[in-house]
């Protein structure tokens, strides 16, 4: 069973990583940096200040981190208890693999720490932006998906990799969620955190 599912991940890869242009190929390796995505950030960053005011900002960029961190080191855990190659560097793949710029990752690529990243940080800010920003949602999926997408167009990753991403990033999200709800009160972020800072001990 495992082989088969191995076998048709791969088969996917093949057709979707087929899918190139030379037009493209600089897009989409720029679209899998980072500094790309700056404006995007600062965007998101004015949305959190103009909704939540900058000392609530301060705390999101903390959870932020935290999530981010936590999505970025399973990911690389799970990569080297895995040690599955990325397409690049599977034997049977030889010479089929289209990627660019002859960057093509370490050794191994499940699951994607990319879509591992994105979509934790696409879930998370969905759940704090929703009831405050318009078309948060498939702009955050969008962005997620894009991302996630260039990983398999540049030949870093199968398409289980990415999937195996995706659930990791949801999971993180939801997690971090959890715990931002527990401190946040959904219908006054000035009363953030429920609990005081400086608690009266006396």
């Amino acid at each position: 069973m495992i082989d088969f599912l191995i076998e048709i991940d791969r088969q996917l890869f093949i057709f979707l990583n087929g899918l190139h242009f030379p037009w493209l190929d600089p897009l989409m390796f720029h679209i899998s940096k980072k500094y790309l995505w700056t404006p995007f950030y600062a965007i998101l960053l004015w949305f959190f200040y103009n909704n939540y005011g900058w000392k609530t900002t301060l705390v999101i960029l903390f959870f932020i981190i935290v999530l981010i961190t936590m999505s970025d080191q399973i990911s690389g855990f799970l990569k080297k208890i895995t040690q599955r190659p990325r397409p690049v560097r599977d034997e049977e793949l030889e010479g089929i693999v289209h990627f660019v710029n002859n960057r093509s990752g370490g050794l191994y690529g499940f699951v994607s720490s990319h879509a591992s990243n994105s979509f934790a940080l696409a879930v998370f800010i969905i759940h704090i932006l929703k009831n405050k920003v318009k078309y948060i949602i498939p702009v955050m999926i969008g962005w997620a998906c894009l991302k996630s997408y260039s990983r398999i167009y540049l030949g870093a990753h199968f398409p289980g990799d990415i999937l195996g991403g995706i659930l990791l990033g949801i999971a993180c999200a939801v997690l971090i969620a959890k715990v931002w709800d527990y401190f946040y009160k959904a219908d006054s972020v000035d009363n953030f955190p429920k609990v005081p800072l400086n608690p009266d001990l006396s």
